[in-house]
This record gives C-alpha cells, structure tokens and sequence, in this order.
C-alpha cells in the first residue's frame, strides 16, 4: 500500500466515523492500542473498524460475509491469529460498495436489528 492510499483508506474511514458523531448508544475510536481500538461500538460492541492493515472491517451476518467474500468485495477478516471470523468482513480496496452504507447495515447488525434487510450496493463517494 503507497502513502496515497493509506491517506485515502484514513480519510474514508474519517467520513464515516463523522457520519456517526453524535448518534445515541454509538462510541467513537478510542487512542488505544489493540484489537478494536480504531473501532466504532454500539452498546460497547465494535461494529466497524480500521484494521493494524488499514482493512475497513464491519461485523455482518454470516450470510451477508458470504455474499460480500463471493462477489469478490471482500474477505473474511483474520485478526492476526489465523482464524476467519464468520461474522467479520475487511472490504477489499478495489471494492465499490460505500463505506457508510456497511456501516450502516453493521450498527444496525450489532445494535440488536438482527435480521434487517439487505442495505442497497452503491458506490463509495
């Protein structure tokens, strides 16, 4: 990854940690250090994230991780340790699928909306 890209990755996840300021029962990243510390939380529980790699993960259904690693858009996230999480997806740079939409459709996952529907596929801005 080139200086460029890190700066973009950062400046994306920015738009969406800001795209979260001030929503109830949402906590923004911390300056710790380890799993999770770049992560927004609902209720405590981390739903999206910056990984150590600079890799946008969310926590989705398995379901919806299946359908996101078959289309190519992403891959199941390995927190360092080799074993893939079944709910957990680091979208690939060369995706297209916004951000805030993932986002989205992960605090409303995480948040206890279990079972909402399928948030639309757009672009990223």
């Amino acid at each position: 990854m080139d200086l460029d890209e890190g700066t973009r990755i950062q400046e994306w996840f920015a738009a969406v940690v800001d795209a979260f300021r001030g929503e109830p029962d949402v906590g923004l990243p911390g300056d710790g250090k380890g799993f999770g510390s770049s992560g927004l939380r609902v209720r405590g529980k981390i739903f999206a994230m910056l990984s150590s790699h600079q890799q946008f993960v969310v926590k989705l259904p398995a379901e919806r991780v299946n359908a996101l690693v078959a289309s190519g858009d992403g891959e199941r996230y390995d927190p360092g340790h080799g074993r893939l999480m079944k709910e957990w997806v680091a979208l690939k740079p060369s995706s297209k699928i916004a951000w805030l939409l993932l986002a989205r459709e992960a605090v409303a996952w995480v948040g206890g909306a279990r079972g909402s529907p399928k948030q639309p596929e757009t672009p990223r801005q």
